[in-house]
């Protein structure tokens, strides 16, 4: 087995070459493969950047970047097949990213069993509603890790699409029903403070919401302030329909902001980890 560091320019450049492979002359789906191009290279940097705040050392960052750099390359496949980036229209984009590290990345089998696995548990549950049951340690760290890195991307590519009138805007394979209201069930899950399920969009109005619950499903204190800082949540909440529904939804708010300042408030996310 060889080290994961040496390993690393060659996946890169075999990932490269990979997503590019789908590159074509339809408009439409040349737009979503690259869209998914430059999402792979943000999450990439942001896991590894996340690795460094959270102080791990160069066996754990290689792990972070290497989960970010294949976390979502079965999303590829999914469009070329389905011609959708809906995991419930066509199949999950998790399962169909390990089905390419094990059908066609020539380096993966070359990695360390243990951290294969590893590998493998994080990007299996970096797309779920919730991480499954783990007991080690290391494999709830990086599971945490790249669903930060994964969502404080997506706010970033689905940032313009926030107001009503750029929401015709949206992609076909991105955006739903063009409704600015809000489903009922989105707004009692908003009130109570839960998450809900993302498989169950039905408007632009809930894909907002769900945007906003995706908050209480955000792991570490830096994280968490990137996203303020970055102006994503006033974004989405000034897009809200807050005429429909409003003492729910402020309630929601109220519970909301308080998660987030908690979040931030946390002291250093961890110490010197050894991975």
């Amino acid at each position: 087995m060889k080290n994961l560091e040496n390993l690393l320019p060659s996946m890169h450049e075999w990932m490269r070459r990979y997503m590019r492979s789908f590159y074509t002359d339809d408009a439409e789906v040349q737009q979503g493969i690259l869209i998914k191009e430059i999402h792979t290279c943000y999450v990439t940097s942001i896991a590894l950047r996340l690795a460094r705040e959270l102080k791990l050392d160069s066996h754990g960052r290689n792990l972070a970047e290497t989960i970010g750099l294949f976390h979502d390359a079965g999303r590829f496949r999914q469009y070329q097949v389905y011609r959708t980036f809906n995991d419930a229209q066509s199949e999950d984009h998790a399962d169909l990213s390990l089905k390419v590290l094990d059908e066609e990345m020539p380096y993966f089998h070359e990695i360390d069993e243990e951290d294969q696995n590893l590998i493998r548990i994080a990007i299996q549950n970096h797309n779920k509603k919730t991480i499954e049951s783990l007991k080690d340690p290391r494999q709830i760290l990086f599971a945490k890790l790249i669903r930060d890195a994964d969502k404080l991307d997506i706010y970033r590519v689905l940032e313009p699409f926030l107001a009503q009138e750029n929401a015709d805007k949206m992609p076909n394979f991105i955006k739903g029903k063009q409704h600015p209201e809000i489903s009922s069930d989105f707004v009692q899950n908003f009130c109570d403070g839960e998450q809900a399920d993302f498989r169950l969009i039905r408007t632009n109005g809930d894909r907002k919401i769900v945007r906003l619950m995706w908050l209480y499903d955000i792991n570490f204190s830096w994280t968490m302030k990137m996203i303020k800082r970055r102006g994503y949540i006033d974004k989405i909440v000034s897009a809200l329909p807050m005429n429909q529904d409003a003492e729910k939804l402020q309630t929601g708010l109220e519970r909301l902001m308080r998660h987030v300042e908690s979040v931030i408030q946390k002291n250093v996310d961890t110490q010197n980890l050894v991975c």
